[in-house]
């Protein structure tokens, strides 16, 4: 599986991701930027519900990570992802959110929906005081393709 992003140049494969013991979501590998991820408790791209996509904004060398773009897409813009079986999934932008890490809308985020949706999550809200990113960025996308 991959994702592709025209609008940002973006071009990665998918790694696959679950929930560790803890039940909470495990972590992207950090290097440098990593490639995106599927979590595999959402529906696959394409299948109804929103299927869910993750990856860094930044490196660990500083520079920017898979999804450093995610801020600069604008409703309509394309997100592409082939999927396991090889066909192409094509996805538009509706929107990007931001959200604290602690007021997280995982319902929103996560919930049912009435055909396939794609969300790409992201970090943001870095805050250079404590070095950590305090919120997330999450762009909502529908399957027209």
């Amino acid at each position: 599986m991959s994702v592709r992003i025209p609008a940002t140049g973006t071009d990665s494969e998918l790694l696959h991701l679950g929930l560790r013991d803890n039940g909470s979501l495990e972590v992207l590998p950090g290097d440098p930027g990593a490639p995106a991820a599927w979590y595999t408790g959402s529906p696959a791209p394409g299948k109804v519900g929103p299927a869910v996509l993750l990856g860094h904004v930044n490196a660990t060398d500083g520079g920017p990570g898979v999804f450093a773009g995610l801020r600069d897409l604008a409703p309509g813009d394309r997100i592409e992802v082939v999927r396991e079986d090889g066909s192409t999934a094509v996805f538009a932008v509706e929107r990007g959110e931001q959200y604290a890490k602690d007021a997280f809308p995982t319902l929103s985020v996560y919930g049912n929906t009435d055909g396939p949706e794609l969300r790409l999550i992201t970090c943001d809200g870095y805050d250079p005081a404590t070095g950590e990113f305090d919120d997330n960025y999450v762009v909502y996308a529908q399957l027209v393709g």
